[in-house]
């Protein structure tokens, strides 16, 4: 199969619902021809880096998803090379259950989205942990200027990423977006 995403996401009962609501023949297409969507180019390290959030989903043992939120400065989440990322993780609220669902079940989804461009990227992965018996993974992982306590450094092999379309992404800024947009209208005033 060539596109990764399709691949994985497009399972038969999905291929089915597709064909009863008549948008399968858009999509049979992208399932032919050599593997795409599975090395992450410049278009995406460009994209990840530049985040300051993202979504990240996991199964638990009971089979319900669980979406965590994470957040930190602009370029936290690192492409490592073509085919993984990585990030460290910061205390949070300690709940721990991203941290948990992964040690029974290494598959995650992360969501990442560009408000102000209207932009989203979903990239489907295989996401380990790594602990203070790798240093070298953790201070690569970490980040300098941000003074928080790493507790563990993450590691997401991609399987495959989709660009969505930008239809009904309301366009959203965070206070430095704003605040730059006010410092531009006043320089230009």
């Amino acid at each position: 199969m060539a596109h990764k995403f399709a691949e994985i996401a497009f399972t038969r009962t999905v291929k089915q619902v597709q064909e009863e609501m008549g948008s399968r023949s858009g999509y049979a297409s992208i399932e032919t021809g050599p593997d795409r969507n599975n090395v992450l180019r410049d278009r995406e390290r460009g994209f990840i880096e530049a985040r300051d959030s993202f979504y990240i989903a996991s199964v638990g043992e009971t089979g319900w998803p669980y979406i965590q939120h994470r957040g930190g400065p602009a370029g936290f989440l690192k492409v490592i090379d073509q085919s993984t990322i990585g990030f460290a993780d910061y205390s949070g609220n300690r709940q721990y259950i991203t941290t948990g669902n992964v040690l029974t079940n290494d598959r995650v989804s992360l969501f990442l989205m560009d408000y102000p461009n209207r932009r989203r990227l979903k990239l489907l992965g295989r996401m380990t942990l790594v602990g203070p018996e790798q240093p070298g993974i953790l201070e690569q992982l970490s980040d300098s200027d941000y003074k928080a306590l790493v507790e563990r450094g993450v590691i997401i092999r991609v399987e495959a990423f989709d660009w969505n379309c930008p239809q009904h992404i309301t366009p959203r800024y965070t206070q430095s977006e704003v605040e730059a947009l006010i410092d531009s209208m006043a320089n230009d005033g």
